[in-house]
């Protein structure tokens, strides 16, 4: 048995125990039940059980929550189009968020596996400055898939490049 403030009292019947622990208005807790002889300890028990709760939830505060975005594309991607999918997955890495790209394939497409291997290339060297390639490009069934993943040395907060708040100079008319 273990005492209340963590001294090893020795081997005591249970009928000592509950004695001992109704003495102290604590309660008698086994700790270790696979022991020979069970290891059990005077505590108070509800206030171990909100200290176990507070502990818990300040571990899941201090987690922190990956999201993963999802970009679909096409391997026959129009430039303006693939513009528009490239500005989206800047958004997500700006958040701080994953992103799985994935190319679907239809028909006589998956013949031509090179054309999504490139496309993804181009997107990653595109988006190189705020993301890296954590997964590279591997094809699985119709789809090809890769996932990119945020540098984490950028502070939050710090503008880059394009967005400017120089003033532009107005040409006089």
């Amino acid at each position: 048995m273990v005492g209340p403030n963590g001294e090893q009292v020795g081997i005591v019947r249970i009928e000592d125990a509950l004695r001992l622990a109704q003495e102290a208005d604590l309660d008698l807790v086994e700790v270790a039940a696979q022991a020979r002889p069970p290891v059990c300890k005077l505590m108070d028990f509800g206030k171990f059980k909100y200290e176990t709760a507070q502990k818990a939830r300040e571990s899941r505060r201090n987690q922190q929550m990956t999201v993963i975005k999802e970009q679909k594309l096409r391997p026959k991607i129009d430039a303006h189009d693939y513009e528009t999918k490239k500005r989206h997955v800047v958004r997500f890495l700006d958040a701080g968020h994953k992103v799985k790209v994935t190319i679907m394939f239809r028909g006589r497409e998956q013949s031509r596996p090179e054309l999504g291997f490139r496309l993804l290339q181009r997107l990653s060297n595109d988006v190189a400055e705020l993301g890296f390639v954590e997964t590279s490009a591997k094809q699985d069934g119709r789809n090809m898939t890769m996932v990119l993943a945020p540098h984490r040395n950028k502070p939050k907060g710090v503008k880059d490049d394009r967005t400017s708040t120089e003033p532009v100079e107005q040409p006089a008319e």
